[in-house]
């Protein structure tokens, strides 16, 4: 079924509005896709929780987390060198983010310290950044500092961004089970990540497509552009690049937001394969891509 668009009118007066365009000249890329999760049916979710072919496809892991103030929710994470994806279904995450079409977009540093650059320039363009510490709990009741974020509002419609920055003393913790620095100041993703997809077909998204409110859209620009990104917009939303993974969002009313769409590049070609996942499609090949459609 195809996404109704918000009327061309309407959504050329948000654009001139808050058209963010490339980032100023100078300006170094501090922040990259790190993952995007998405809410859905739970057809969906247990699908991709029990399916045998994701777990060929990609380094899937299926985990219920503990972080600040208690917050409990339960993921599957589909991962691949440097990025991931997190799906949900409906309630496994508290409020509004466990509703369905509920969605979000984390980007996060490659050098420890960048992050205090995201802030200096939003703060720079008149924004008003919010300071977040993420903390997880490895079961003995002890919270670590896991990363620092970044946000630009606290309540949305059904998409919220952060940036964020991971913590020395997550990475130096052995139950994060990351790896060894490879410069000073390295809190990459590829660090974070483990290296199981160079076993698994799934080597790193490289589009993700979003729909979201024309709301939910103003209030990420400012970040996106905060982190050196460019972003372009058309009749339909905005397109995000420069490096990485490309991200689209397009605009849609309330009812029918959602993650819809992930690229990936694959470690080899492979001859084409179809895999039905609840509600959502997986198609793999021919060669070395697959996309993931909900």
């Amino acid at each position: 079924m195809g996404i109704r668009r918000v009327s061309h009118t309407i959504l050329a007066a948000l654009l001139v509005l808050v058209a963010a365009g490339p980032a100023q000249a100078g300006d170094r890329q501090v922040l990259f896709y790190n993952h995007a999760w998405g809410t859905f049916d739970r057809a969906t979710a247990d699908a991709v929780e029990r399916s045998a072919y994701l777990r060929e496809f990609g380094d899937l892991e299926v985990r219920t987390t503990t972080g600040a103030d208690g917050q409990v929710w339960t993921g599957r994470y589909l991962r691949g060198r440097e990025t991931y994806l997190e799906v949900f279904g409906v309630g496994d995450v508290g409020g509004q983010d466990g509703e369905l079409g509920a969605a979000g977009l984390g980007l996060s540093t490659e050098r420890d310290g960048d992050i205090e650059k995201v802030g200096a320039r939003l703060r720079s363009a008149g924004q008003s950044p919010i300071d977040f510490l993420q903390t997880r709990d490895f079961g003995d009741g002890k919270p670590v500092p896991w990363f620092d974020s970044i946000f630009l509002i606290e309540t949305y419609d059904r998409f919220g961004a952060w940036a964020m920055e991971y913590r020395d003393e997550y990475l130096d913790d052995p139950r994060s089970k990351v790896g060894p620095a490879r410069f000073p100041g390295d809190v990459s993703r590829e660090r974070y990540l483990p290296d199981t997809y160079r076993d698994k077909l799934a080597r790193d998204i490289t589009a993700i497509t979003l729909a979201v409110t024309a709301s939910d859209l103003k209030a990420t620009l400012p970040l996106l552009r905060a982190g050196g990104l460019t972003t372009r917009t058309d009749d339909h939303g905005a397109v995000v690049t420069r490096g990485g993974t490309t991200m689209r969002f397009d605009v849609v009313p309330m009812g029918q937001t959602g993650l819809k769409r992930i690229e990936f590049e694959l470690n080899r070609g492979v001859a084409r394969h179809v895999e039905q996942l609840g509600t959502s499609t997986l198609v793999v090949g021919p060669g070395k891509r697959a996309v993931w459609t909900f």
